[in-house]
């Protein structure tokens, strides 16, 4: 197996554990569903769709939905939730940098914190761009470099193994800057915008022990330095609680991101 697919690999198997964390990506999913401009008839697909929260909201509002992503598990939990909702929703186990669809055929493309993970940032827009329509919507929420999941983000990177050669940080996604260039001439009107997601916690610790359990980079980490430098992870979860608690106010972590959208030409 080369570099990159024992990477696309290891993310597979950490992101397995991340269905709790629905709990606070499905307000995010109706301010992105609602950005998109996603009305009923709609073509959708929702890349890196995870439990499906993007997905189900778009096809509760009559839209036409597939949902892909690389995990099972997840895509498990999104069909139970589709289920749940009463709405019907094609679900597809699948890699963003490799979508197997057609050329131009969806109205709209979404991800919700997803497709910022692969390892290839212009091989999976192309493949985004590719599938969408001239004039449909492409529109993604990403966390910035600058707050809360970026900086942790970068945290983190220091206690891991490095990525494979030329695999920027996922985070770059959240540079309205950088998302310009990758976007390219292909669009035109993009919009950013910002908000916050709110995460209960009675303290920093609380915070960071849930992450531990749910959020996939996170696991394992922890799973690895548990089992091989037992010092090391006690001075990353001081370096980590210090770090939210700067976001840390009136039991609640603030977790701001940003919303891209624009029009393929």
């Amino acid at each position: 197996m080369n570099p990159l697919e024992t990477f696309k690999a290891g993310q597979k198997q950490a992101w397995a554990h991340f269905a709790p964390l629905e709990t606070f990506t499905t307000p995010p999913a109706a301010r992105l569903v609602k950005r998109s401009g996603i009305r009923a008839g709609d073509r959708v697909l929702d890349v890196a769709c995870g439990t499906g929260v993007v997905a189900t909201t778009a096809a509760r509002l009559g839209a036409r939905v597939t949902g892909l992503d690389l995990t099972p598990e997840l895509l498990e939990r999104a069909r139970e939730n589709a289920r749940i909702a009463g709405v019907e929703i094609e679900w597809v186990e699948g890699d963003v940098e490799k979508l197997p669809f057609d050329d131009a055929v969806f109205d709209a493309v979404t991800s919700q914190f997803g497709h910022m993970f692969a390892p290839r940032p212009d091989v999976a827009i192309a493949e985004m761009l590719r599938v969408l329509k001239p004039g449909g919507t492409i529109a993604f929420s990403t966390w910035p470099p600058e707050l809360l999941v970026g900086r942790t983000c970068a945290a983190l990177a220091k206690y891991m193994p490095p990525p494979p050669p030329d695999v920027p940080p996922p985070t770059q996604w959240g540079d309205p800057t950088i998302v310009r260039e990758r976007l390219g001439a292909t669009v035109k009107d993009i919009i950013f915008d910002r908000a916050t997601m709110l995460i209960p916690a009675l303290s920093p610790q609380h915070y960071r022990s849930f992450t531990e359990r749910t959020a996939g980079p996170m696991v394992k980490l922890i799973e690895s330095l548990a089992a091989s430098d037992p010092s090391k992870l006690a001075i990353l979860r001081s370096e980590y609680d210090a770090l939210v608690a700067e976001y840390f106010e009136g039991n609640t972590v603030r977790q701001s991101y940003l919303i891209t959208r624009a029009k393929k030409i």
